[in-house]
């Protein structure tokens, strides 16, 4: 049989004066049950963190809507919609709603790049 394990779990309550104070209440279990628990969890993890890797989509994959394209390049919905108008960038349109691969958005930015060359580098 081995050794008991304790474990804290804090309880709010509320106090007089609408004070918060922690509540604890205190959960013994032995040490092997407590390991065998923590192996179980380690191997929940480890296939989690496995499967994480395994269901990544493509980032430049993900479909994004108009507001979310504005808020990340910190452009107007009249800018976006000028850069569509042009044909500066693909979108699709479902039920009145664009949206955007972030692929797409990416190519832009990269087209759009203003390479620095050693000379400006240095003043």
């Amino acid at each position: 049989m081995g050794s008991p394990v304790a474990f804290y779990f804090p309880e709010p309550s509320n106090f007089a004066a609408n004070q918060l104070v922690n509540k604890m209440d205190v959960i013994t279990v032995e040490t092997k049950a407590f390991k065998e628990l923590m192996a179980k969890i380690n191997v929940i993890a480890n296939y989690v963190f496995s499967r994480q890797d395994d269901c990544k989509e493509n980032e430049d994959d993900i479909w994004v809507d108009s507001y979310e394209v504005c808020t990340f390049l910190k452009i107007s919905d009249r800018t976006l919609q000028r850069l569509r108008s042009k044909g500066e960038i693909a979108y699709s349109t479902i039920r009145g709603r664009n949206f955007y691969k972030i692929g797409e958005i990416k190519r832009l930015l990269e087209s759009r790049l203003i390479k620095s060359n050693d000379e400006c580098m240095r003043n």
